[in-house]
């Protein structure tokens, strides 16, 4: 298994960030909505919410055409939470308390434990990742075979 490309992660990250900015859009949006569906439609901040997350979900596809595990990627776009309550605090006045603090280090541990699983699982024996030959493809390798 290949190593997630630090610009993989990178991507993901900003993602993360314009996902909780979207987030906040779609707050303030619907606080300033009035009306029906028309008001919804035509409302600037959730406009900018969807192109936010148009932007997340390019960013997702340049990220993975880059190369990359999904395993190692997604725990990353998960800080969304860290980022969105940070940018509730700026926003709104929202308090960030110490178990916040606690929940946003045990996302972060979990998402370090993915990506380090991940990335140590070809490396942890054969039988964890089968092996491939020059024309990829699977062989048994670490199996007796009697």
């Amino acid at each position: 298994m290949t190593p997630t490309p630090p610009l993989s992660i990178g991507l993901f990250l900003v993602a993360a960030i314009l996902g909780a900015v979207g987030q906040f859009f779609y707050k303030s949006g619907a606080d300033a909505a009035n009306g029906g569906v028309a008001g919804y439609l035509w409302n600037p901040r959730l406009l900018l919410g969807v192109l936010c997350y148009v932007a997340v979900m390019v960013l997702f596809v340049a990220a993975f055409k880059v190369g990359g595990s999904m395993a190692v990627l997604y725990p990353v776009y998960a800080s969304t939470f860290i980022f969105a309550a940070i940018i509730a605090k700026f926003a709104y006045g929202q308090p960030i308390l110490p178990i916040h603090v606690l929940g946003w280090l045990l996302l972060i541990g979990g998402m370090c434990l993915m990506g380090w699983q991940t990335a140590n699982a070809a490396t942890v024996g054969p039988d964890v990742a089968p092996a491939h030959d020059e024309s990829g493809v699977e062989e048994a390798v670490g199996k007796h075979v009697e």
